[in-house]
């Protein structure tokens, strides 16, 4: 079964605890602390696969969590770090953020993509020696991983895209023109999931065709099943629309051209500026009236066009060929941008509970809220740090801190951020 959208969640490993441990050996006076650090929790990690043409596996396994990392040790062992979950998609695939709707990434490139980061390990107790505490007896507990709900929306990758009503010959050219072998009948949503179909119409010249099912009136508004569809023709780069000259369903043939180019700027405006050659289908069952008042009405629009009889493989070759020319002078398949995190006000943080615990001198902050704020902040960036100064000073952490007994010079660790407090 063709699935093309999926709602997953994701959780990274936590990082391990840091150890707390004092060295001891004999003949050694002193040795001090040797707690080791945590482990790195492993990460969830999308990688593309041409294997895959569906999301069906989603239908079946709904949440995916990687490893946590692995607490410290004693004489300084670091924790082993968790195995990253790699989790595969189809070529082409867009991530969501499914609680902002924010685009977190388009799988249409060989890169992986690092969706939720695995916590960092917490520091062991042998960080926190200072001359004047030696003896630190408390770690750093391990970051919590990120954790996601996702959409997972599959936008098929090709050059060319098929589009017209049902029966009008879309599957039966797709067929003739490739290797494809969809199904061929004559009754409406024959075809209910997209074909692709590699097009070789020269020697070293190949282009992906798609077969979009189910285009009607009404379809962007979920009328049939051209609603699933439609957002795999935003990849197209170029689209052939055909339509049945003869009007064998009784419709009229510049009726259907009109009503799925409306369908198209309905669901999306761009669409209506996209490269479109018309294929006319079904010209042995037309009649010449018919034959020169629909070229005609294409040439007046402005449309190369090109007559057709598909099952016999008539007029296939030169619309191929002319696929092949414009494609090679249009800009490639297009990818989505992802869109930044958009971090929130501090008015919109005001208020929020933090939990602090002092622990030899160190104040440890900890708050979920918290958390996923700094994931979006950068701390190496000033405007980064003069934007995290004033979450803190806004939603009351500064005088959580002061409430708590922190003083000037005192250390304040909030996950993996440190620093030493300033009144």
């Amino acid at each position: 079964m063709f699935v093309d959208k999926a709602i997953i969640k994701v959780k990274a490993g936590n990082g391990g605890d840091g150890a707390v441990s004092f060295h001891r050996e004999k003949y050694v006076a002193a040795g001090g602390p040797d707690g080791g650090d945590g482990g790195r929790g492993g990460s969830i990690v999308f990688q593309p696969d041409d294997g895959m043409n569906t999301l069906s596996d989603f239908r079946y396994q709904r949440k995916y969590t990687a490893p946590n990392g692995g607490n410290g040790a004693a004489n300084r062992c670091f924790g082993r770090g968790g195995e990253d979950c790699i989790i595969k998609v189809p070529r082409g695939t867009l991530i969501y953020d499914n609680e902002t709707g924010r685009l977190m990434a388009d799988m249409s490139g060989d890169e992986p993509f690092v969706a939720a980061k695995g916590g960092r390990g917490g520091w062991g107790n042998s960080h926190f020696a200072t001359a004047t505490r030696q003896v630190p007896r408390f770690s750093k507990p391990g970051v919590p991983g990120e954790e996601y709900e996702l959409r997972l929306e599959l936008k098929l990758l090709a050059d060319v895209g098929l589009v017209g009503f049902p029966n009008v010959g879309k599957s039966t050219l797709i067929s003739v023109v490739s290797e494809a072998k969809p199904e061929i009948a004559n009754y409406h949503f024959t075809t209910i999931t997209p074909v692709l179909g590699v097009v070789r119409p020269l020697p070293g010249v190949s282009f992906v065709m798609a077969d979009i099912p189910g285009v009607i009136e009404g379809a962007s508004e979920g009328v049939g099943l051209g609603h699933a569809f439609l957002r795999h023709v935003e990849r197209c780069r170029l689209l052939v629309h055909v339509v049945d000259v003869a009007g064998s369903e009784g419709r009229d043939p510049l009726a259907d051209f009109d009503t799925i180019n409306e369908e198209l700027e309905k669901f999306n405006p761009e669409l209506a500026s996209r490269p479109m050659i018309v294929a006319g289908n079904k010209c042995d069952l037309a009649t010449d009236e018919q034959l020169a008042t629909f070229e005609a009405a294409m040439k007046e629009r402005g449309y190369e066009y090109f007559p057709l009889m598909a099952p016999i493989a008539h007029g296939t070759d030169e619309l191929a060929k002319r696929c092949a020319a414009l494609l090679s002078q249009l800009p490639p398949i297009r990818r989505f941008e992802a869109e930044p995190e958009v971090l929130p006000t501090v008015e919109e943080l005001r208020d929020r509970s933090v939990q602090i615990t002092n622990r030899d001198g160190v104040y440890f902050v900890e708050a979920q809220w918290l958390f996923r704020v700094m994931r979006g902040i950068r701390f190496d960036d000033p405007d980064g740090l003069q934007y995290f100064e004033r979450v803190l000073q806004g939603a009351g952490v500064i005088d959580a801190l002061i409430a708590a007994g922190c003083h000037e010079g005192d250390t304040v660790s909030i996950y993996d951020f440190e620093f030493d407090f300033v009144e």
